[in-house]
This record gives C-alpha cells, sequence and structure tokens, in this order.
C-alpha cells in the first residue's frame, strides 16, 4: 500500500455535507485495509481565484495509506459528486501525521489574538487609573 495527502475542496453551500463525505471516505478506505494517518477539516475559506462563480470552499485534508483501488473509488466519488469542486492527490513516501503547516499558522494566529486581547483589558484599566491620578493632580 502506498501513502497518499488527499486535499478536495466542497462547495460553501454543501458544507454540512463534509462530516459524511468525509466518513465515507475513510470507511471506504479502512474497508480496503487502508488507514487513514491524518485527518484535517480546515473550515471555509477563500479561494485564490473563483472556480465556476465560486469564491469559497470548504477544505479537507487526508493523509492515507491506501490500496490502488480505493484510491481509484475515491477519485471516482470526487469526479461525480457536484459538491466537490477541486482535488489533489499527491503521493507520499512515507505517512505523515503531524498537523499541517496550514492548521499551525492557523492556531498560532488564534493564540496571538488571544494575547493582543488580554493585555489591551488590563491596559484598558490601567490607563484609566492614571488618567484619574493625572486629574487628581491637577
Amino acid at each position: 500500500m502506498r501513502h497518499y495527502e488527499i486535499v478536495f475542496l466542497v462547495h460553501p453551500d454543501q458544507s454540512e455535507q463534509v462530516g459524511g463525505m468525509v466518513e465515507r471516505y475513510t470507511k471506504a478506505i479502512e474497508e480496503d485495509g487502508g488507514k487513514v494517518h491524518r485527518l484535517e477539516d480546515w473550515g471555509r475559506r477563500q479561494l485564490a481565484y473563483a472556480i465556476n462563480n465560486v469564491h469559497k470552499a470548504h477544505y479537507v485534508l487526508m493523509n492515507v495509506e491506501c490500496t490502488a483501488k480505493a484510491l481509484a473509488e475515491m477519485e471516482d466519488n470526487f469526479r461525480y459528486n457536484d459538491a466537490v469542486i477541486r482535488n489533489m492527490v499527491i503521493r507520499r513516501d512515507e505517512a505523515v501525521t503531524g498537523q499541517s503547516e496550514m492548521l499551525k499558522a492557523e492556531e498560532s494566529r488564534n493564540e496571538r489574538r488571544e494575547r493582543r486581547e488580554r493585555p489591551e483589558s488590563n491596559e484598558g484599566e490601567s490607563a484609566d487609573g492614571e488618567d484619574s491620578r493625572d486629574s487628581a493632580d491637577e
């Protein structure tokens, strides 16, 4: 069995179907003796360019180990499913199990946002206190 990295984009109007689609693809791979090493749902994101007048899509990343038969079945599902607007399958030399760079960047962005919001609330309180002292000195 070979290792593959699969990314597929789902039409934003069909985002609620993503869970079922992932479950179906995972089941097909595992029934054929394969294994899903990594599964990431990146959610809705802006596309770099419009595809069929659609500007956003729901992104899903899967790193799998499967047979050629299971991969062909998945590609057929992508091809005939109108909800999937794009897909990409890349053969890998080994299984990738760590977080993707996309998910790491998003988590670090969220952490920075949280850190930025916390000090602002503390600074706002101390700034008000300083202002009251300045006015008391005058």
